[in-house]
């Protein structure tokens, strides 16, 4: 998006399903789980560039060798530091012992990172600084294997304050109040009783040590997240790792977060996108599945997997923005959605132009609005065919008009680019709007002067601010009469609490609109009126249970917060007429069937926590306070 804002992350998991020897004999390098995991990650690498985690579990080393390895960096190449790091560990370790370099036995007892579980994450943080120690992967340690955990996750929760009182309830003493912390340990507690229900259960018929693998073979990890996850409201794919092998991939029972799986005679690899599985494995498309809501994937210690219920599944709701934006537009169901997301916009934008096509050109800002374009110019493509057969079919055409009526093609230029060499470290906010306004670059000379309209389509349209500072006063030094600014999104009116940066409504755009409509045509006692109701819903302890915010918006129409959205983003001194075009939810809906997360846009969130973030941040506004709401 222009108005870029920050979002879910990404994992990888790897298990090899064989003993390590195989991977060195079939595929000649100690380092193919590795390489593999590197892969998964650069492809998801537009999910998260705060941070990057790797964690490593080796299984059934001998006591006294190091069975968990974890790196983690903030560096501005995570991915490529920590992956520097532990190739440079082989190198270090193979220095003087090159002979071992196909021994499977002495590189597990002697270098790290060569293990048979693998997991990463990607962090794009939507809140805490940007330091190491929140970075995934998190670990929980212990002198019993079966008891460490290894957690990352793509997830926020929306009740940390009551995750946090449970742990105290639990005898817990969390050393931080944040849903990371809550989560691992929450699970964290679970396991140990596992452990010790599998103890109780088996300590007549074993003695240890042969006990504690009796244990590891028994720990049932659907239970544990049974136990743990019943109370969680949010969106999460959360992946987990024992130290002893065993590994899950829970996903939230609305399925907001993604989370899909392949598996074959030698692997079962998890990853947030579809693409870095195919890619990494050159697996066909239809050997992916999706982790069903409600249902972890589980991988025991010995490499057999199975996908289990662990909480009663709500009505699906898988996040849209990953289908508008976020993930890789090179998946084949996405890139075929993005096209139809631009397709349907074009009844609006035909209007706008007033069906001037002869006199319009099309264009996209940022690249990732490229696919949506494509859409775009087709849907121009089908309407002007229909258009000819039309007047073919009337006949009396002249053949110059004939001629000229199957020639004509949509105008189409690349009008604006991004400079991404440029950066802005300047500070003082007047120079450093100036300079931002300079990040993008024009195409000049390609627009009739006083006569043309210029359409351009971004992803979405968020808060407004890189139209109002920078792109409408470069395109209107090209002289257009009238500028088209088309979202391919609808319009986000609501913040996000399961991963996305959205947490204030005063950075909506279309917030700031319905706020502004309410007060020019003096309706304020909406506003008192639905401040009142939070209010009294917090007090009443039933804040969740309704989103009273949506009465700001029902006085008006799509377009009417449309118009006034153009007004507030028009520059004061912008020459050509500007029109906001936003995507409906329905064309949504249709563009993106399996994918109607859509809370962003309409308020209906999925969960009761959404509801009580949305009152909340209402309420924050009202009162001035300048904090997020969960």
């Amino acid at each position: 998006m222009s108005d870029a804002i920050k979002h879910e992350c990404g994992i990888a998991l790897i298990r090899l399903r064989k003993d390590y020897q195989y991977y060195i004999n079939k595929y000649g390098t100690p380092l193919y789980g590795i390489n593999k995991l590197y892969l998964m990650m650069e492809k998801q690498v537009n999910r998260g560039q705060d941070g990057a985690g790797v964690a490593n579990i080796k299984i059934d080393v001998p006591a006294g060798h190091r069975y968990i390895s974890r790196y983690r960096s903030v560096e501005q190449n995570a991915v490529a530091d920590i992956f520097g790091k532990i190739y440079k560990k082989f190198r270090k370790g193979l220095k003087d012992h090159k002979d071992k370099a196909r021994d499977a036995k002495w590189l597990q007892e002697n270098v790290a990172f060569s293990g048979e579980v693998f997991l990463g994450h990607l962090r794009y943080g939507t809140h805490g600084q940007n330091e190491i120690e929140n970075c995934h992967p998190m670990l929980r340690q212990s002198n019993w294997r079966s008891r460490n955990l290894v957690v990352a996750g793509n997830f926020n929760m929306t009740n940390v304050e009551e995750l946090f009182t449970k742990l105290i309830s639990l005898g817990q003493h969390p050393k931080e109040k944040v849903d990371t912390v809550t989560v691992m340990e929450k699970i964290g507690h679970f396991l140990d009783e596992e452990n010790q229900r599998q103890f109780d259960f088996h300590k007549h018929s074993y003695e240890n040590p042969e006990l504690s693998d009796v244990i590891e073979d028994n720990i049932d990890l659907q239970r544990v997240l049974q136990r743990s996850c019943r109370d969680f409201d949010g969106g999460y794919a959360m992946c987990g790792v024992t130290g002893h092998g065993s590994a899950f991939v829970a996903r939230d029972p609305a399925g907001i977060r993604p989370a899909y799986w392949y598996a074959d005679d030698e692997v079962v690899v998890v990853a947030s996108e579809k693409q870095a599985i195919k890619t990494s494995f050159n697996c066909n498309y239809e050997d992916i599945q999706e982790v069903q809501p409600g249902h972890a994937l589980i991988i025991d210690k010995r490499g057999n997997y199975s996908e289990k219920k662990f909480i009663e599944p709500l009505e699906k709701k898988s996040c849209s923005f990953e289908r508008i934006y976020f993930s890789r537009a090179s998946d084949p169901d996405i890139y075929a959605e993005r096209k139809e997301l631009g397709r349907l916009v074009i009844p609006q934008v035909l209007q706008e132009v007033n069906y001037d096509l002869k006199n319009t050109v099309f264009s996209y800002i940022p690249n990732t609005a490229e696919t949506a374009f494509l859409g775009m110019i087709e849907g121009l493509e089908d309407y002007l065919a229909k258009e000819r057969k039309k007047a073919i079919m009337g006949g009396g055409l002249a053949e110059e008009t004939l001629e000229e009526l199957l020639t004509f093609r949509p105008r189409v230029e690349k009008l604006i680019s991004k400079d991404v060499k440029l950066r802005t470290f300047i500070t003082n906010d007047a120079d450093r709007n100036d300079m931002v306004s300079h990040v993008y670059d024009t195409t000049y000379e390609v627009i009739k002067k006083g006569v043309d309209n210029v359409v351009l389509i971004d992803d979405s349209i968020v808060r407004g601010t890189t139209l109002e500072r920078s792109i409408l006063k470069l395109l209107d030094k090209l002289g257009p009469k009238k500028i088209v600014i088309v979202s391919s999104a609808p319009q986000i009116r609501y913040p996000d609490c399961y991963g996305i940066d959205m947490s204030r409504m005063k950075d909506f755009v279309a917030f700031r609109a319905a706020y502004e409509l309410l007060q020019e045509r003096h309706m304020e006692e909406v506003l008192e009126d639905t401040l009142g109701r939070c209010v009294s819903a917090f007090e009443m302890g039933t804040a969740h249970t309704q989103n009273f915010v949506k009465a700001i918006y029902e006085p008006f129409t799509n377009e009417e917060i449309s118009a006034k959205i153009a007004d507030i983003v028009k520059p004061s001194d912008l020459k050509a007429e500007l029109a906001i075009v936003y995507q409906t939810v329905e064309s949504l809906n249709k563009a993106c069937p399996y994918n109607l997360g859509d809370w962003y846009f309409t308020g209906n969130f999925p969960t009761p926590g959404g509801n009580k973030v949305v009152n909340k941040a209402f309420v924050n506004f009202m009162k001035g306070v300048e904090i997020r709401a969960y």
